[in-house]
């Protein structure tokens, strides 16, 4: 009994190990991004807007600046509800798809979500790269103590004076070198409870830097309308597809159909030859129209996705592709678990939409769709090794999927640099059932 309660604890330390080293890796590669990052995009950000008197030159880079901090910001959500929990909902307007350079230029502009975030920049390329080198530099730095107690302190120092500070230590000999030593360990207990504490402590800065102002909810409020009237024309669009469809082509067969049957009666005695190929032919028009309403029942709500649920849905769309694709699915424990019906639709045609611009548009050879469910929300990730520049564009597929994905409050997010590859990744908060 001892044996197995001392097994599990090893295990269960050797797991907090893992996390605290991969909280304290992904702090070092935050700090080194928001340093970076949010310090090249401010400085563009100024130069754009300074260009703006210029010939009006600022208004033809400013929505490209904006883009590339939008998906920027979308980026640093996204590591937010993925590393440590923490939800930061973007609130943007959508511009309309048919809008001029001009009046888009003005939209973004006038857009609050704009200024917020230009603000939160310069924020975050000091207080964000110092809240994400704390907890980085709290797992690391124990191990320069350890160093001068093995002896580095001698390649700072002959012994007669002070040569390296180690925090508050001096460290001018063997002695001093160990007190360092043993400060050093101090810091890597602290580090093994504190980086990942740390580190959400980060994103909850993020969120108060990044996220809405006490506007909230009032942009709540305007952002919920823009989605339900969105979801509206969406369904309207919907209805007229489907009874155009059923008018151009199942209606059309079937009253083909019904006109052969009739000619058939009238020649069943005069011309049996005849009527044998008009029955033929009304047998094939029965299986046309037949096929036909299984595509448009497909279109409406897949089958598999109403009986088998999203993952074995997304698995059978994987198989019509004429790409390589590997599906990964991981929902609840037994990874058949079901989110409620409206979130596996819009989760599912939100996926086929990615897939069909990944062949259409991306010239990949291979896509991978990784599908879980962790923290509350329904994760989608798809990539694929094509040559990359997707982004999300004022008519474009991936904007319709981020307002479908809006009715449910969920978040997408967009990385695909020039020359690949292209990683589309959905958040929408559900429950399973």
């Amino acid at each position: 009994m001892d044996d197995a309660i001392d097994a599990t604890e090893a295990i269960s330390v050797r797991a907090r190990v893992r996390t605290v080293g991969l909280a304290g890796a992904r702090a070092l590669l935050l700090a080194v991004a928001s340093i970076t990052g949010s310090a090249l995009l401010f400085v563009l950000f100024l130069v754009s807007l300074a260009l703006v008197p210029v010939l009006g030159i600022g208004l033809l880079t400013t929505p490209l600046v904006v883009n590339r901090a939008r998906a920027w910001a979308n980026w640093r959500r996204l590591v937010a509800v993925r590393w440590g929990g923490v939800r930061i909902a973007p609130r943007y307007r959508e511009l309309p798809a048919d809008a001029r350079r001009w009046a888009r230029a003005f939209g973004v502009l006038r857009d609050p979500a704009t200024w917020r975030e230009f603000l939160w920049l310069p924020a975050d390329a000091v207080l964000g790269f110092v809240s994400a080198l704390v907890p980085a530099a709290l797992l690391v730095y124990p191990f320069e103590g350890f160093a001068l107690a093995l002896g580095l302190w001698r390649v700072f120092t002959d012994g007669t004076y002070v040569g390296w500070w180690y925090g508050f230590v001096p460290v001018g000999g063997q002695g001093s070198a160990l007190v360092a030593g043993g400060l050093g360990c101090v810091l890597l207990v602290a580090s093994y409870y504190l980086t990942p504490a740390l580190l959400r402590l980060h994103f909850q800065l993020t969120r108060v830097l990044l996220g809405a102002d006490q506007g909230e909810l009032t942009e709540r409020v305007r952002v919920l309308t823009e989605t339900r009237r969105d979801a509206v024309d969406t369904s309207a669009a919907e209805l007229r597809r489907i009874e155009r469809d059923l008018h151009d082509g199942a209606q059309a067969r079937l009253v083909a159909m019904g006109m052969d049957l009739g000619t058939v009666e009238a020649l069943m005695e005069k011309n049996p030859e005849k009527a044998r190929e008009l029955l033929a032919r009304a047998r094939q028009s029965s299986a046309d129209a037949l096929a036909e309403l299984r595509d448009l029942v497909h279109g409406i709500h897949p089958p598999v996705l109403a009986e088998r649920g999203l993952g074995d849905a997304v698995r059978a769309l994987a198989l019509r592709l004429p790409l390589e694709t590997d599906v990964t699915v991981d929902v609840g424990d037994s990874g058949r678990a079901r989110t409620d019906a409206p979130v596996e639709s819009a989760a599912y045609f939100a996926v086929s939409e990615v897939l069909t611009n990944a062949v259409k548009h991306s010239g990949a050879e291979q896509v991978w769709v990784d599908l879980r469910y962790a923290d509350g929300s329904l994760r989608i990730a798809v990539t694929d090794n094509g040559r990359g520049g997707a982004r999300i564009a004022g008519g474009s597929g991936l904007a319709g999927i981020e307002r479908r994905l809006g009715t449910f409050d969920g978040v997408l997010a967009v990385s695909s640099p020039v020359g690949g590859p292209t990683m589309v990744t959905m958040e929408i908060p559900c429950e399973l059932s």
